[in-house]
């Protein structure tokens, strides 16, 4: 549910490995809800890609893409 989606784009937001793709959708000038919605849909797209390739997630890797 995107209730789900945006608590954990919350949560991600203070974590070290997604705080800075948080920040830089921020000083684009986007609201506080903006940015996290943008990071809520980066983490449906890493979770999905992650289970359709059936692998771990990385945060070194994850952090270099983002």
């Amino acid at each position: 549910s995107r209730r789900l989606l945006y608590a954990a784009a919350m949560s991600a937001a203070r974590t070290k490995t997604w705080k800075d793709f948080y920040q830089t959708q921020r000083n684009k000038g986007l609201s506080t809800t903006a940015a996290l919605v943008v990071l809520a849909r980066k983490l449906m797209r890493v979770a999905f890609s992650l289970f359709k390739r059936h692998v771990m997630f990385n945060a070194r890797l994850a952090a270099a893409k983002a």
